[in-house]
């Protein structure tokens, strides 16, 4: 089976906890995707810029300088960090965002209208659907040795690069794959009590997401996290786990 693996969270940000999860997933057996997000750090460099980040439920409203520091960050220094460490654990990986070789492409996100009637423009967002990965290519780097890595900047199609949620881009590119996808960051799964590392929740379906969520228990990064996991599985996704990225290959976490 193909594992899609997802990393994200202040895993990128860590160099300590990046190193040990590529030295876990260069070995983790048989055909396998990397996505990666690294969202703390190009938070971090905009505030440098005097960019201050904007998220709405979890996700990032990005403006035309945010794009550009996004792409720099995600699709240059994190990418091809991920990539060097990956190849020095012995895994031929292969750095990607979406519009190389056509690989995922992205539709803009319209504006959204909330109850009180704001409407959210985020601006330069892309939205991804398994039919927008191009599966053949990723299956041809796949049976070529390769290990495809890719990062969260996609393309329209038409010469306009889109920021996507990496969540979305691995659930989708699980479904169109039918492979197991693994959510890896810096937390041991889903937590009960987000201040518990303890309470992590063995399996989670949706009536209970849907009460968690009420409760206030499962919030900010985590809602598009776990909506992204459900549409995965609905879409064609083999399962769904969430864990901390060193529990890659030992089966914990939480599974949805």
């Amino acid at each position: 089976m193909i594992h899609v693996v997802k990393c994200g969270g202040r895993v990128l940000d860590d160099p300590e906890l990046l190193q040990a999860f590529c030295r876990d997933f260069a070995a983790l057996e048989g055909p396998k995707v990397l996505v990666h997000g690294g969202g703390a750090l190009a938070g971090r460099y905009q505030k440098a810029l005097g960019i201050e980040p904007v998220q709405w439920e979890g996700r990032r409203v990005t403006d035309t300088d945010t794009l550009q520091v996004v792409t720099m960050v995600y699709a240059g220094w994190c990418n091809k960090q991920v990539v060097a460490l990956l190849q020095a654990a012995g895994c031929n990986a292969v750095g990607l965002s979406g519009c190389d070789g056509g690989v995922i492409t992205a539709s803009r996100r319209p504006p959204k209208t909330l109850s009180d009637g704001r409407v959210v423009d985020f601006g330069w967002v892309g939205d991804v659907k398994a039919e927008n990965v191009k599966a053949d290519f990723l299956q041809m780097l796949l049976d070529s040795g390769c290990t495809p890595v890719l990062c969260a900047i996609n393309h329209d199609g038409k010469g306009q690069l889109l920021n996507t949620n990496a969540d979305t881009v691995a659930a989708s590119v699980a479904a169109a794959l039918g492979a197991a996808l693994i959510t890896c960051f810096e937390q041991p799964g889903v937590l009960r009590d987000r201040q518990d590392p303890s309470s992590v929740i063995p399996s989670l379906d949706k009536a209970a997401y849907a009460a968690l969520k009420a409760q206030g228990a499962v919030a900010d990064g985590m809602i598009p996290k776990l909506d992204q996991a459900f549409d995965a599985l609905e879409s064609g996704a083999a399962e769904v786990r969430i864990c901390h990225s060193s529990a890659l290959l030992t089966g914990e976490g939480t599974l949805i």
